[in-house]
């Protein structure tokens, strides 16, 4: 009987040895041998890398928000630990997107503001400008982006950053048009009136 046995099971596992041979590794293998059933499950191969986010910079590596496949163990041992990482879910991608859509909603409310403001300049007419006459069409002293500051908040009561103007070099009376760079996409020309008292 002991003999029959060991060749059942020396049998069964060469039958098995030869089976799972032949089929590639992924596969789910079923053996019955007279009432006996194996289930063998080959095990999945490890994941190498995981797809993250920063939650700060990160030198040599990237930027806060920015989506990035770092290797498994880097992101075990030094990025989850100290909080500069996070792996990616459905949700926090929901959530990205909900975000970044805010921020295009932000950005496209202020330009249209700004697209708003330049109109409101541009159809103003001239801003007069008095300096003291010299010689001919001749002013002393220049016309200068504060100049054009105080009298905008004079006329419009709007502040202006008087950073935003560029003004051309202004040494005699006549007609000067002036740029106000509202948003990086919308610049206002204004018209300056330069005359002298």
């Amino acid at each position: 009987m002991a003999s029959t046995a060991a060749s059942l099971s020396w049998n069964s596992s060469s039958w098995l040895h030869n089976r799972t041979l032949t089929k590639p590794m992924s596969e789910t293998i079923i053996a019955s041998d007279r009432g006996l059933a194996m289930v063998v499950t080959a095990q999945k191969k490890a994941q190498k890398t995981r797809k993250i986010i920063l939650k700060e910079d990160v030198v040599d590596l990237g930027k806060k928000g920015q989506l990035l496949d770092v290797k498994a163990g880097f992101y075990r041992n030094f990025l989850h630990p100290t909080g500069k990482a996070q792996i990616v879910t459905p949700l926090l991608l929901k959530e990205m997107k909900m975000e970044e859509e805010r921020i295009e909603a932000e950005k496209q409310r202020v330009k249209e503001e700004a697209q708003q403001l330049a109109l409101i300049f541009e159809t103003v007419g001239a801003f007069k400008v008095k300096r003291k006459g010299g010689k001919g069409k001749q002013i002393f002293g220049t016309v200068t982006a504060q100049d054009l500051v105080d009298i905008i908040k004079a006329q419009l009561q709007r502040d202006v950053d008087k950073r935003i103007v560029s003004l051309p070099e202004i040494r005699e009376t006549g007609e000067y048009i002036a740029e106000l760079k509202l948003h990086p996409d919308v610049t206002a020309r204004v018209r300056l009136n330069i005359f002298a008292n």
